[in-house]
C-alpha cells in the first residue's frame, strides 16, 4: 500500500487522520482497516450499506467493453475538461469510480498526483486497485460523508455515479473541480434489441447544477455525441455493465431477447460538466460542443 498524502483520509469512527501502517489504515485511536488481499480498503462500520454495488457479471461486462476502446473519447473528454481547469493536482478522487478506468486516465496525465477510487463494490475496487498501484481503492457509501478530509481534493470525478452535492464541495481544494459525466436522452439508441434500455431525463444536466446551486457553479458543459458499431457480445455488455443491469435481473433474459448476429450501430451521448467555486464564469463558446462521428 503506498504512502498516503498527509491529513487526506480521515477514520470513519472518529473522524481523526488515517495513516498506513504496513497494510492497514490506522488512526491515533487506535481504529485499524486492514487492506483485503486484493488491495482494496473497506472503510464502512456498523452494518454496512443498503445500497447494491456491482456484481461479478457487471463488472465483468464493463472490463470487457472499457477494454475494446468505446468510452475512450469519453475518458479523453474529461481528462482534457479537468485539465482545462486544474494545472498540478496533488489529489484527484473519483467517487463511484468503478473499476477504475476514468481515474487512470487522470492519474496517467498527472502522474504525480495521488488517486483514490471510492465505490461501494469490493468487485469493481478489484480491478481498480489492480489500475491505480500508486493510489488507494476505497469501499465506501457516497451518501454517507465521504472519509476525506475538507479542502483536500483538487479533482474530483463522478462519473454515471451517484452524486452528493454537499459532499463533494466540501472536499473540493480551492481552485480545484469536479467533472460529472452524465447520459443524455437517446444514449445506447440502437440497443432495444438486446434488452430493455432506461430512460434519460432530457434536463439532467440541468439537475446537476440545481443539485449543486450554493455550493459550485458551472464553468464548463460539453455535449458528447457519437456511433459505436458493436459487435454482439459487446452489444449486451453495454447494457449489462451499467444500471439496466440492475433493474433487468429480476427478468431472466433481459438482455438475451434478440442475440443480434450482426454488429449494431449504437450511439453514445454524454454530457460532461466541470464545477468550481463561485467566481469563474462559464466559458464561451464551449456550452454545446458538440462532438460527431463514427467508432467502429
Amino acid at each position: 500500500m503506498p504512502a498516503l498524502p498527509p491529513f487526506l483520509l480521515v477514520c470513519p469512527v472518529c473522524e481523526q487522520a488515517l495513516a498506513r501502517a504496513d497494510r492497514a489504515l490506522t488512526c491515533p485511536a487506535g481504529h485499524r482497516f486492514d487492506a483485503a488481499r486484493q488491495g482494496y480498503v473497506n472503510l464502512l462500520t456498523g452494518q454496512g450499506t443498503p445500497f447494491e454495488g456491482d456484481t461479478v457479471e457487471m463488472v465483468r461486462a464493463r472490463e470487457d467493453f472499457l477494454g475494446s476502446g468505446h468510452y475512450d473519447r469519453l475518458r479523453h473528454a474529461l481528462v482534457s475538461a479537468a485539465r482545462a481547469h486544474v494545472d498540478v493536482p496533488a489529489v484527484v478522487l473519483d467517487a463511484g469510480a468503478g473499476t477504475g478506468y476514468y481515474l487512470e486516465g487522470l492519474a496517467e496525465s498527472w502522474p504525480a498526483a495521488f488517486p483514490v477510487a471510492l465505490d461501494i463494490s469490493k468487485i469493481a475496487l478489484r480491478r481498480a486497485a489492480r489500475r491505480l498501484p500508486g493510489g488507494i481503492s476505497i469501499v465506501w457509501d457516497l451518501w454517507r460523508p465521504l472519509p476525506v478530509s475538507s479542502r483536500s481534493v483538487d479533482v474530483l470525478l463522478n462519473v454515471f455515479a451517484p452524486r452528493n452535492p454537499a459532499e463533494f464541495a466540501r472536499v473540493l481544494a480551492p481552485g480545484g473541480c469536479v467533472v460529472v459525466v452524465t447520459p443524455r436522452p437517446g444514449h445506447l439508441a440502437g440497443l432495444e434489441s438486446v434488452g430493455p434500455l432506461l430512460a434519460v431525463p432530457e434536463q439532467k444536466a440541468d439537475d446537476v447544477v440545481a443539485a449543486f446551486e450554493g455550493r459550485l457553479v458551472e464553468v464548463h458543459r460539453e455535449e458528447l455525441d457519437y456511433t459505436m458499431t458493436l459487435p454482439c457480445d459487446l452489444a449486451r455488455s453495454a447494457l449489462v455493465m451499467g444500471p439496466a443491469a440492475h433493474h433487468g435481473h429480476k427478468q431472466p433474459g433481459a438482455f438475451d431477447q434478440g442475440r443480434p448476429r450482426a454488429p449494431l450501430d449504437v450511439a453514445a451521448r454524454f454530457t460532461v460538466q466541470v464545477l468550481t467555486e463561485a467566481g469563474r464564469p462559464m466559458e464561451q463558446g464551449r456550452h454545446a460542443l458538440v462532438q460527431e462521428g463514427t467508432e467502429a
